[in-house]
């Protein structure tokens, strides 16, 4: 489970202005390290089928916020895959 100053310390790392906390940039930030924890708990479990359905929405939902953000500023979208060391797709 994501923490809050976690949390808070990856919206600091990726969002474009001090209030930031909805931007793609944010959303995208937020999901990956959701995404990396859960992955790590389902190599624990790997029994456990419903955070697996749970982790497969969120991978869904990072790739829409990232096919948006390529669409819209592709400048953004290229300088976040390089903070968050994800691979473009």
């Amino acid at each position: 489970m994501l923490t809050k100053t976690k949390k808070t310390k990856i919206i600091k790392e990726v969002a474009i202005h001090d209030k930031d906390t909805g931007s793609p940039d944010v959303q995208i930030g937020v999901l990956t390290k959701r995404i990396e924890e859960l992955a790590a708990h389902l190599k624990k479990n790997p029994k456990d089928k419903h955070s697996r359905r749970g982790l497969l929405g969120m991978v869904a939902d990072r790739q829409t916020h990232m096919k948006y953000l390529q669409k819209t500023n592709i400048r953004r979208y290229n300088s976040l895959m390089k903070k968050l060391e994800l691979k473009k797709s």
